[in-house]
């Protein structure tokens, strides 16, 4: 265990609740019952697939899908359709967060949690987060790494309807050579090329959507090849750490698709930036800048962590116990070198230098980290994108809509406002082409054609 989770901040403040988890789990009712027809009006349309946004825009809902998009000149409600105004507002697909930690709540002292709080995790922790998460507009997520069974029978409760939260895509446990004592539940240990192909198809056979791998420092190259390997064989995607530069030479070498996390020290070197460059097919990043740029912030600023929206669907015990924990956040966002953007002018030439290289980007919020809560996560990470990283915002929201529904195979389905589609929308008060923070508190979310906020 790292020195910097084991540091702490000042207490924070509760304040007002807003909608609670169980609240939304009784505005979501079961995945067997019909939710009424509906019918948003008169709001800026942004759809996700990059066009300018369509203003005075009507969007029908009917069961679980999308019936049709048009314009208040064009698409008058039918009768029976409950409306609901969106004058003024912007009216969007639910956003996408391609990597999130169910099983964490921002606690600083992270081996003190997972030892404590693994017995309820399943049934306290993941829905909780699960319910934040959908709360604050994310309709589909990636679960990077998580007690295996526990996860995957979260995932099913969501996708039955019987608790509230984003349609998950989960790894379970991560793969590496040598995983730290008390976090076997999570990370497993992979020694040579045989107990690397069975234990990728154990995580295959269990039903798990991608594979997640650690090969920094010792793992074997060969151990390496052969996760990648047989995850390929099995139909699934390989993520690897790109913090790195060791892992990422190795992972590259190995063939993984994707790397997570962007280091903050350095920039990469020309040797692993050719490397990108050569690659034969697609290699995706999710740098998660938005923790290492808001820690710089929280330095001086730590009003947002007394917001309420972090605390909802949690025991009062823990919420108590995540309060607590945060007296020396500040020490701990300096003592840690991956955690903390202190040169923000190199971290932003990293960025676009992974960028120009060729990697496909995807907005993910590695949201449960000390002092990073799931509510503000995606918000944040999407704020970093365009107010630090100066990516056009437009382009910021089809990263984190229909192009991640894309990457997971599910465009078809997912990630636009469009006929036929899931009604996976939310509603944000302003537009998020000029301010980008409106995201920040979804005014409705609507997550499968029922209306949960």
């Amino acid at each position: 265990m790292t020195p910097w989770i084991k540091r702490i901040l000042a207490p924070v403040l509760g304040l007002a609740a807003c909608m609670t988890a169980a609240q939304a789990l009784a505005a979501q009712g079961s995945a067997a019952a019909e939710p009424p027809p509906l019918a948003l009006v008169g709001g800026a349309l942004i759809d996700g697939r990059g066009g300018a946004p369509v203003p005075d825009s009507v969007v029908l809902i009917r069961g679980r899908r999308i019936e049709a998009v048009g314009t208040t000149a064009t698409l008058p409600p039918p009768a029976g359709y409950k409306v609901i105004s969106t004058e003024g507002m912007t009216v969007m697909p639910g956003l996408w967060d391609m990597h999130t930690h169910l099983q964490y709540s921002a606690h600083t002292d992270l081996g003190y949690w997972n030892a404590k709080y693994q017995p309820r995790m399943e049934r306290e922790i993941m829905p909780a987060i699960a319910g934040q998460l959908l709360m604050a507009g994310v309709t589909s997520a990636r679960d990077a790494m998580a007690p295996l069974d526990p996860i995957l029978r979260v995932k099913d409760r969501i996708a039955r309807g019987e608790i509230p939260g984003p349609t998950l895509y989960v790894a379970g446990a991560l793969l590496e050579h040598r995983p730290p004592a008390g976090a076997e539940a999570f990370r497993w240990p992979v020694s040579g090329v045989a107990d690397a192909k069975a234990k990728v198809d154990l995580l295959a056979d269990k039903g798990v959507d991608f594979i997640k791998m650690l090969c920094v420092p010792d793992m074997p190259q060969e151990d390496a090849n052969a996760i990648v390997a047989e995850a390929h064989v099995r139909g699934l995607k390989v993520l690897a750490h790109g913090r790195e530069d060791a892992e990422i030479r190795k992972c590259l070498a190995a063939d993984v698709d994707e790397f997570e996390h962007l280091g903050t020290r350095a920039l990469l070197p020309e040797d692993i930036v050719a490397g990108i460059r050569a690659r034969t097919r697609p290699l995706y990043w999710t740098p998660t800048i938005g923790s290492p740029v808001n820690y710089r912030y929280l330095l001086t600023n730590r009003e947002m962590l007394d917001g309420p929206e972090w605390r909802q669907g949690l025991p009062a015990d823990v919420v108590a116990d995540v309060q607590a924990s945060l007296k020396n956040l500040p020490a701990a966002i300096r003592g840690s070198p991956n955690t903390y953007a202190s040169d923000l002018d190199l971290y932003r030439t990293k960025f676009e230098q992974v960028r120009g290289a060729g990697a496909k980007m995807l907005v993910g919020a590695d949201a449960g980290g000390p002092g990073h809560f799931h509510p503000y996560g995606l918000w944040l990470e999407l704020d970093a994108w365009v107010n630090h990283m100066g990516v056009d915002p437009m382009e910021a929201i089809r990263t984190a809509t229909a192009f991640a529904a894309e990457t997971m195979g599910v465009g078809k389905d997912y990630g636009t406002v469009e006929a036929g589609k899931y009604a996976d929308v939310i509603v944000v008060d302003g537009d998020p082409l000029r301010h980008i923070e409106v995201l920040r508190r979804p005014v409705v979310v609507i997550k499968s054609g029922r209306q949960v906020k």
